[in-house]
């Protein structure tokens, strides 16, 4: 095992058949839209899900979480008795995702080594988070990997393989092929290879050279978390109760941020339960600059723009929490998507807003020099392109 590079192979679960059904997108998608996830559960039926091994976070505020985890480990302990799953030991698994607008991604599902992350501030790990870490999020996720038999990826960590000298160079001709399938619900296609022992040895050679260019010994940044942070913190909160071997590591997806179907898009923010008039007048009297980073607004009762200096989710984000503090039954919502974002602006006693945001090409020196981004800035690709879950692994 290469100790510089917390990246490795792991012993990977793939269901046996049915991976139409099996597949589905990550549980913090559509979280204001319930008829996405109850058209899954439709699709669905009776069969074998990594949808019932999930809690889509859309349920979280529902009431009935201890109801719904003991039934998610039930389903997981039940999966494995019935020997759903064929495991690939020792192993590295080559997605290739096929975009819904026909480009394609591709990653590389391993094990990431949890004692080289931390998402506290200050900290100089060698997997670092992009933006701020809600620290009310991670209990809840706890309790429902506390105890929980198996883990299901939807975690993208991103390198800075400028010279697309690692993933992209694995040739797909001589690898076992484990799965070729259309995921449900307008997420496009997805193929899986399995990595032979030649091709783990070539990766793992060529991260170790990306190390060595990653900064000097105490300020190295080798991966950055893309998608999927607060359940990286939440593997490392729940590791630190169960000690286990298995619990040392996380699965997740390695993406080099210069692949050319890697988009950063901005989450934007719909406010509900507000007095959008009263509202607007607090926003127009805080931003009353003539130019700058546009920031548009939309509501039932008007639309229009106000300039912000800074990056300008930060700034709105200040702006909200403030407003929120001051007016507790106000609620904010981190929407994937503008048409989605104004439909939901569109609610009574809503407003929505829509805004640029940080390039990729800027992510890894901005984190370098500034630290995390704030909560929710961007997100890579929009909500049908995020990851779905295939592979599995056992974490007790």
């Amino acid at each position: 095992m290469n100790n510089k590079v917390p990246f490795h192979s792991a012993d990977i679960l793939l269901p046996k058949s049915g991976f139409e059904k099996w597949a589905c997108i990550a549980c913090d998608q559509f979280t204001s839209q319930r008829e996405y996830w109850e058209r899954a559960y439709e699709i669905v039926g009776d069969a074998p899900s990594a949808l019932k091994l999930v809690f889509p976070e859309v349920y979280l505020e529902d009431g009935d979480a201890p109801s719904r985890i003991a039934k998610i480990n039930r389903s997981m302990e039940q999966y494995l008795n019935d020997d759903l799953f064929r495991e690939y030991r020792d192993a590295m698994v080559l997605v290739e995702r096929r975009l819904s607008d026909g480009r394609v991604r591709r990653g590389l599902v391993g094990a990431f080594r949890l004692e080289d992350y931390s998402f506290e501030k200050g900290a100089k790990p060698l997997i670092r988070p992009t933006e701020g870490t809600v620290l009310s999020r991670i209990p809840p996720r706890v309790n429902i990997r506390r105890d929980a038999a198996l883990e299901l990826p939807h975690i993208m960590v991103l390198m800075d393989d400028r010279d697309r000298e690692i993933i992209e160079k694995i040739d797909t001709a001589k690898l076992e092929k484990l799965y070729d399938f259309e995921l449900m619900l307008g997420g496009g296609h997805i193929a899986g290879w399995l990595l032979d022992k030649n091709s783990q040895s070539l990766v793992m050679t060529k991260l170790e050279k990306l190390y060595e260019k990653s900064g000097v010994d105490g300020d190295r940044l080798l991966f950055a978390v893309g998608d999927g942070n607060h359940s990286l913190a939440t593997a490392k909160a729940a590791a630190e109760i169960s000690g286990t071997e298995q619990s040392r590591f996380a699965l997740a997806e390695l993406v080099n941020i210069h692949d050319e179907a890697i988009d950063f898009e901005p989450i934007y923010r719909v406010l509900f339960n507000v007095d959008v008039r009263d509202f607007l007048a607090k926003l127009k009297a805080a931003f009353t600059f003539a130019e700058g980073k546009r920031v548009d607004y939309m509501s039932l009762e008007e639309e229009g723009s106000v300039y912000v200096n800074g990056l300008e989710s930060d700034v709105l984000q200040q702006f909200i929490d403030d407003y929120i503090e001051a007016n507790p039954t106000a609620q904010v919502d981190y929407i994937h998507g503008i048409e989605a974002t104004k439909k939901l602006a569109m609610s009574p006693n809503a407003i929505g807003f829509i805004y640029g945001g940080i390039s990729k090409s800027e992510l890894f020196d901005y984190v370098r020099e500034n630290g995390i981004l704030p909560r929710k800035t961007f997100s890579i690709g929009h909500a049908e392109d995020k990851r779905y879950y295939v592979e599995a692994r056992k974490i007790r």
